[in-house]
């Protein structure tokens, strides 16, 4: 009996080791696929369906083995405790062995480096938790299979809040990767019987895993090292992994894998400043969000009184100035904070505001491009003011995608602005003002005795009247606007993103519809709860994130906390769950109808306005609908019967229904609808619970 206590603590231990080790991959893959918060979903999906192949085939191997061992928990626990400094290294040199470094891959190789890369800790994560039960079952056979759900929720939430509240604080990693699996490995150490913990074979095999732990930590700088030129620094802050690579005389900033700042870079940098400042009379006043190599020193020029340079990550502002990317010049004004919550909360007026940020291939860039972000500009600057931005520029035809994501900023930022001059180049820059926007650049800068490198020896070559009128005139009024909850220009870069490598999701999402019919067509009514439940829960979830990402914008902090608040509420709903399972049916309804009123209150904040809203109204949000979550799993399993089949099913309906919300949220319902629209398609599936749960429930009486 002694394994009732043991195999508990490996069950807690292994939840927390399994939600670190997951948000860092997380992280790690985000930093290496340049931030983009589709690979979250696509993260989420494998982790989930490969979790319910795991459970499922748990069940297979106690099929064939009428009983579960206690051994061969110990072992696979303690094979689990290795893999996590394993499949980080794996992640990232693979990365630049199958990928060109810093290039955009496609979605179905970004799909299947993800899949493989974590199938081997998923498979047996998925594997471990029901195999605990049913080792538990063969020395107490009346342990309640909702016990050991509610016992990976305190490791869950435990590693969650390690995680989000101290390691991603304090520790690199692979150092978080040891700490959290420390735990695991000695909670299965103890979990072997007395007699052969000594053993010569189960000390090596623990040690070799403790010395797999320590070598992560020690390769951990090794393992970012570029395949040309030399990692000079390395950083995971709370925002983003900050690398700086040296190639001769060159030093290249990195931010999750794309390089954003040069010391050599001066055409951007004389571009981004003088097309916008050389159209005013005096500058005294200048709002930078993000800036670019060498920027500053051209800045310098225009004598100005007071430069505001808005960077959320202290971190990357640091590096900047220690290698010499940027140069602190008079009147600089370092602000970390976001840019967005800069604007909503300062007063300041500005004669020039200056956007220097990539395209919107993210969430979290997209808020800088949207209709209420160009009001809150607007709101900011003097009559006379001037505001620019850039997108990536073409060359002598200016391809459909392209001149539709072009036409939605143009007229989104119209609606703003009484001028909207767009000039083409390896930039399109946008220079937006209510006075009149000249293109003789040169000139101007002539006049004010400006000397630059660039402009005034190549700008007349390149920027002709014909191109920019050219350019001008091929901007479509039809296209729809970039908005907030409706971010077209996420739907025009994700069908980019297709386009570019020539594909389609439109086979994969097929694909995916037609197993998952198979899958519900094969399920009770019980399993179909739960499987929407799990599927409503983790398509709040991708809300919740993207919705963070639009209105607040620095996930790679925040994404441990939002995991470990959806984790949070499983725990007491499960013992809620577990005191009221007799009550059937009914129970399941009226959760059910729960979760479609907190659905209706987003979408009514959201209506209102996002980045109005506190950022707890989302965690709070969160909370609840997990809440119902964990609540409807020990009811439904009772209903199922509580046998190990029963197990089985209702975990593995849980996990696939996850995984297709997972899916369905974040590459069909937002960046198609938008997330109000989303939302509603999510209240659709839960009415359709709500309509087998009634069905059910008349049926039983």
């Amino acid at each position: 009996m002694k394994s009732v206590h043991a195999i508990p603590r490996v069950v807690i231990a292994t939840g927390i080791s399994s939600i670190v080790t997951q948000l860092l991959v997380i992280r790690e893959i985000l930093a290496q696929f340049s931030g983009n918060e589709f690979v979250i979903a696509l993260i989420f999906f494998n982790w989930l369906i490969l979790g319910g192949i795991g459970t499922g085939l748990s069940h297979l191997v106690t099929r064939f083995h009428k009983k579960a061992g206690i051994g061969l928990l110990a072992w696979l626990s303690l094979l689990l405790a290795s893999l996590p400094p394993i499949q980080i290294a794996a992640i990232r040199i693979l990365r630049d062995s199958l990928f060109i470094h810093g290039a955009s891959v496609g979605f179905y190789p970004t799909l299947a480096f993800i899949f493989f890369s974590i199938a081997p800790y998923c498979l047996l994560v998925g594997f471990v938790l029901p195999y605990s039960l049913f080792a538990l079952r063969s020395e107490s056979p009346d342990y309640p299979g909702a016990r050991i759900y509610i016992l990976d929720n305190i490791g869950d939430v435990s590693g969650g809040a390690l995680f989000s509240f101290v390691l991603v604080f304090f520790v690199s990693p692979l150092q978080a990767v040891f700490f959290s699996n420390l735990p695991l490995l000695i909670a299965t150490w103890l979990l072997f019987p007395a007699q052969r913990r000594y053993s010569p074979i189960v000390l090596f095999c623990a040690l070799l895993t403790l010395s797999t732990l320590i070598a992560g930590i020690y390769f951990e700088t090794k393992s970012l090292e570029p395949r040309e030129g030399k990692l000079v620094y390395y950083h995971d802050s709370r925002y983003n992994r900050i690398t700086v690579h040296q190639d001769m005389e060159q030093y290249t900033l990195f931010t999750d894998g794309t390089p954003v700042f040069s010391n050599q870079n001066m055409v951007m940098a004389e571009e981004t400043v003088h097309y916008t400042l050389s159209q005013l009379e005096n500058v005294r006043d200048i709002l930078l969000i993000s800036a670019q190599g060498g920027m500053m020193s051209e800045v310098e020029k225009y004598s100005p009184k007071r430069v505001d340079y808005v960077e959320l990550d202290p971190a990357i502002t640091n590096v900047q100035f220690e290698f010499g990317l940027l140069k602190k010049i008079a009147g600089l004004n370092v602000i970390h904070k976001d840019g967005r919550a800069y604007l909503i909360e300062t007063d300041r007026i500005y004669d020039a505001v200056i956007v220097n940020l990539p395209e919107p291939e993210t969430f979290q860039i997209n808020r800088f491009y949207t209709d209420r972000f160009f009001g809150l500009v607007k709101e900011h600057l003097a009559p006379h003011g001037i505001y620019s931005f850039s997108m990536q520029g073409f060359d002598n035809y200016l391809a459909e995608p392209q001149r539709r994501k072009l036409s939605s900023l143009y007229n989104t930022v119209k609606k703003h602005f009484a001028n909207v001059l767009l000039l083409p180049g390896q930039n399109v820059f946008f220079l937006c003002s209510d006075q009149p926007i000249t293109t003789d650049i040169p000139h101007i800068l002539d006049m004010k005795n400006i000397e630059t490198n660039y402009i005034s020896y190549y700008f007349e070559g390149n920027m002709t009247s014909e191109r920019i009128k050219y350019l001008n005139e091929l901007m479509d009024p039809t296209v729809p606007e970039n908005l907030d909850n409706s971010p077209r220009l996420m739907k025009l870069m994700f069908l980019q993103w297709f386009t570019k490598f020539s594909t389609s999701p439109t086979g994969f999402m097929i694909v995916l519809a037609v197993l998952s019919l198979i899958y519900l067509a094969r399920i009770s009514r019980e399993e179909f709860v739960l499987f929407s439940t799990g599927c409503m829960t983790m398509g709040c979830e991708i809300l919740v994130i993207f919705a963070f990402q639009i209105f607040f914008g620095y996930i790679y902090l925040q994404i441990g906390i939002i995991v470990t608040i959806f984790l949070a509420g499983l725990l007491p709903g499960a013992w809620f769950g577990t005191r009221l399972r007799h009550a059937g049916a009914k129970t399941l309804a009226l959760t059910d109808l729960f979760l479609i009123i907190m659905m209706g209150l987003l979408i009514l904040g959201l209506l209102k306005g996002g980045d109005r809203l506190p950022v707890a109204s989302f965690l709070i949000f969160g909370f609840l609908v997990s809440l119902a979550c964990g609540f409807q799993f020990p009811v439904a399993l009772n209903l199922r019967g509580d046998d190990n089949p029963a197990i089985t099913r209702t975990f593995s309906a849980d996990l696939i229904g996850a995984a297709c919300g997972t899916l369905i949220t974040s590459i069909v319902l937002i960046p198609y609808l938008g997330l109000v629209w989303a939302a509603a398609g999510l209240i659709c599936l839960k009415l359709i619970s709500l309509g087998v749960i009634g069905f059910t429930y008349e049926k039983d009486k």
